[in-house]
């Protein structure tokens, strides 16, 4: 029988995935936020975040949402091996060592940081290494001999995911975007993430530019496709859509019979050098706590005889219950060009497969970014590539945020099977309190919002406590409200979790050094 609902209460559409012949300027529906739950949502999985409405009944707090901070080690990885000046671009030389999606992976087998890359200008695939995520290493080893390459040529933009789940010869996986003898995805297989497999499959055609990630809600693999739709007579950057849940089974035919999925809207905003509409050059996603987490890759504007500059593209976070509608975070770029000629993030800023990585209180965002390429002869139209990383604090998307005054959020009917409430909040100055209502409105006792243990803290991970209770355990699996009183902050999650010490079981992306699975759990 197939699924009704997600996980999460939200119902699936029949014609899975639904059905679109066009997308357009206008915001993309997302039906799940235009109607009221009908039953109570469970929320045993993961932290729950405050990028839209879903879970909120009635508010008086102010959202604002963030943008991540360039780490000041920026670029942490850089072109200086050989090999990585090969690869010709309009018959010049570029220098690369970024991602081109590619990966960076917490890998818990060997305790490192791991990160896949594109070396020269469409040459090969490096390999680097870590204990820290911000100083970095490229080993020898022995596919290329005297070389970090772990895969060589015929590449455009590829993908290398982390399997968590699958048997240990098959623990990564590559989608390799060839143009050699015939477009499309190759996907092979390796224990080690160095020795990969003849390909197992093709996916194809396509169009370069063409990335994969995986959805465990819905234990599917994502096929983020590249396809253009023509608006207002001009064809248009956008993504198309196709997903399974076997890797070595049948795709599709002809990429123009996907249908179309997302593209840019008018939420997004424009660059100051370019008034034109922006488009989606790409879309990476990973799983984050429980939602995915989507990095838009938006083009502003290309190279040409005025700007004399490398394609403007910069990073744009969008957020999905369902694995398929996005909503989006703030009207300003999440990871962004630096617009002084000759930064090393001065144009073409993209996104790095694997999503983020959690390090302590903190999130990882690695990505690409290009300036001019260095050399006797300064040419502004050929890119210098790198590697950058960008911060945020863990769950900082978007806040709820008081001031002076005591304001309140209650939430849709809820239900769990844990037994802590906890929350992410930045209120030292402040406090914050809860409470436990029934669906009728009514205070549940003894857990009142005048017996609960004030909060006046700076956590990401903070156990709210009752006077005369030790857990929640007699409200577990009853549907409830939960009312959140604040002052002087800004909340960013909450969620219940079975243990004391506060574990979510959402899903931690690209992983790190705290997590030996692809959930955050003991």
């Amino acid at each position: 029988m197939a699924t009704t609902h997600h996980y999460n209460g939200i119902p699936v559409d029949p014609h899975w995935p639904p059905q679109r012949k066009h997308v357009a300027m206008s915001p993309m529906p997302v039906p799940y936020l235009e109607q009221s739950p009908t039953q109570p949502i469970r929320i045993d999985l993961g932290r729950q975040l405050f990028v839209d409405d879903y879970l909120i009944a009635s508010n008086t707090m102010k959202r604002s949402w963030h943008q991540a901070s360039i780490h000041p080690a920026s670029p942490v990885v850089v072109p200086d091996q050989p090999w990585e000046t090969l690869g010709e671009w309009k018959d010049k030389r570029a220098r690369h060592a970024m991602p081109f999606s590619d990966g960076v992976w917490f890998d818990p087998a060997d305790d490192k940081f791991k990160m896949w890359y594109m070396g020269g200008m469409l040459h090969a695939t490096g390999y680097a290494e870590s204990a820290d995520g911000i100083h970095w290493h490229k080993p020898k080893l022995d596919v290329v001999d005297g070389t970090n390459i772990t895969q060589p040529g015929n590449r455009d933009a590829n993908v290398v995911w982390l399997d968590h789940e699958a048997k240990p010869h098959c623990r990564f996986k590559m989608f390799r975007f060839q143009k050699i003898p015939k477009r499309g995805l190759v996907i092979h297989e390796s224990a080690d993430g160095i020795h990969w497999s003849e390909p197992i499959a093709w996916a194809g055609p396509c169009a370069d530019r063409s990335t994969v990630f995986y959805n465990p809600f819905r234990g599917t693999w994502v096929f983020s496709i590249k396809g253009f739709e023509t608006l207002d007579g001009t064809p248009q950057r956008v993504r198309r859509y196709w997903e399974t849940s076997n890797l070595r089974g049948d795709y599709w035919k002809d990429d123009k019979e996907l249908d179309y999925w997302v593209g840019a809207d008018d939420r997004f905003p424009r660059h100051a050098d370019f008034d034109r509409p922006p488009q989606i050059y790409n879309l990476d996603a990973a799983p984050y706590e429980s939602l995915m987490l989507g990095q838009f890759t938006v083009l502003h504007g290309p190279p040409d005889e005025q700007t004399n500059r490398q394609k403007i593209n910069q990073i744009a976070l969008g957020f999905s219950r369902d694995g398929y509608h996005w909503t989006y975070g703030g009207n300003k770029p999440f990871i962004g060009v630096d617009d002084e000629p000759g930064n090393w993030r001065w144009a073409n800023v993209q996104s790095a497969g694997g999503g983020c990585l959690i390090v302590r209180d903190r999130l990882y965002f690695y990505f690409s970014a290009r300036t001019y390429n260095p050399g006797p002869t300064v040419d502004p139209t050929i890119a210098h590539g790198t590697t950058g990383l960008a911060t945020l604090r863990r769950d900082g998307f978007a806040s709820m945020d008081a001031g002076a005054q005591v304001q309140t959020l209650t939430t849709v009917p809820l239900q769990f099977d844990g037994k802590h409430l906890f929350v992410n909040v930045r209120c030292p100055y402040g406090r914050l309190t809860a409470e436990w209502i029934d669906t009728d409105g009514q205070v549940i006792e003894p857990l009142r919002a005048d017996l609960c243990v004030p909060t006046s803290i700076d956590s990401t991970c903070h156990r709210i406590e009752w006077q005369t209770r030790d857990d929640l355990s007699a409200i577990r699996n009853q549907p409830v409200r939960l009312r959140l009183h604040l002052m002087n902050g800004n909340l960013y999650s909450f969620w219940v979790s079975r243990n004391p010490t506060g574990e979510s079981d959402g899903y931690v992306a690209a992983g790190g050094p705290s997590y030996n699975h692809q959930q955050d759990r003991i």
